[in-house]
């Protein structure tokens, strides 16, 4: 994405909605200039805005993505992969699609592994696991909770149709974020987008040492 609009989208994307002053602070540009690439984004039902009432002012208009806009954010192959797992369960069965999961775990984890090792702690770490899996389109970040631990975010899911058809990618994709993290540290899933959520979201927080309990 390099428009302003486009950086615009990007950023409502991230946020979930927001107000034009907010994307100028974050874009660096002046809060006029949002405004009228707004109205020119509202004009193509890409944006859409609620107006909410804010003490006694005006007021506060706050945008987010049209429903429109989706297809900017594309689902990679969607319908092709969605089509793949339909024959490999009718081919293979749930066991045989259940193996080919695996060792896609197994190819993840392996990749990630080099990355991971470069890495001298867990912010490091972290940060280059939100890089490598914003270069595969997750637009991941990682964001500190103080001194509970870390959330990484992941703002769009490049294979929905195929986690939706197949719910196990989301279970090993959990899975190779614990086994790179190791004993040390525990992963949730917060938000998940297949419930319903705008994102998904992994709260990583220190595990306790049985041996001090």
């Amino acid at each position: 994405m390099k428009t302003a609009g486009d950086a615009i989208l990007f950023q409502l994307k991230s946020l979930g909605e927001a107000q034009a002053e907010t994307l100028a602070r974050r874009l660096g540009i002046s809060v006029q200039a949002v405004r009228q690439r707004l109205e020119r984004l509202f004009a193509e039902n890409l944006v859409a805005y609620s107006d909410r009432a804010h003490g006694r002012g005006r007021p506060r208009r706050l945008w987010s993505l049209a429903t429109g806009a989706g297809s900017l954010f594309p689902d990679t192959h969607a319908q092709l992969t969605v089509d793949l797992i339909g024959t490999i369960r009718s081919e293979l069965g749930e066991t045989g699609l259940a193996r080919l999961l695996e060792r896609r775990r197994e190819q993840i984890t392996a990749a990630y592994s080099k990355r991971f090792a470069r890495e001298p702690d867990i912010a490091r770490k972290l940060t280059a696991l939100a890089d490598m899996r914003s270069a595969e389109g997750y637009m991941a970040r990682v964001e500190r909770l103080g001194e509970e631990g870390f959330l990484l975010v992941e703002d769009h899911c490049p294979i929905c149709a195929a986690a939706t058809a197949c719910q196990g990618f989301c279970s090993i994709e959990l899975a190779i974020f614990q086994n790179l993290l190791g004993p040390g540290w525990r992963i949730e899933r917060q938000d998940h987008l297949l419930t319903g959520a705008r994102r998904c979201s992994y709260r990583i927080t220190p595990q306790p040492d049985v041996s001090d309990q």
